[in-house]
């Protein structure tokens, strides 16, 4: 099982980046996808989830009206749109993937994780 985030990078504020997690070793169909985000000296926190079982999403009241996740099952990818970006999004963002129909923002649920990227918005 193998979650690979690309896209990130640097951006001003008010820009928008679209992160993307590949999923391979098992079918996003199968588990739901989660995005979380840590910056330096701060608790990881959770940003937004993607229900395998109805398409349901959730948002952080921190993103909310500006991040956007979808999914391509077929290519197994699950995206995070961001938009108005805020120098308050700055931190290494994480994909991570829990088996079954449960999905939310709770991390020490999710069963498998990415390696990060970083995104940095600067002012």
């Amino acid at each position: 099982v193998q979650l690979v985030e690309s896209g990130g990078g640097l951006v001003q504020a008010g820009g928008s980046l679209r992160l993307s997690c590949a999923a391979s070793g098992f079918t996003t169909n199968d588990y739901a996808i989660g995005w979380f985000r840590q910056a330096p000296g701060k608790e990881r926190e959770g940003v937004s989830c993607i229900s395998n079982y109805n398409g349901n999403t959730h948002y952080a009241d921190s993103v909310k009206g500006r991040f956007t996740i979808s999914k391509d099952s077929a290519k197994m990818t699950v995206f995070l749109q961001m938009n108005n970006l805020k120098p308050d999004d700055t931190a290494v963002y994480y994909c991570a993937a829990v088996r079954g129909s449960w999905y939310g923002l709770q991390g020490y649920e999710y069963d498998y994780w990415g390696q990060g990227i970083q995104v940095t918005v600067s002012a």
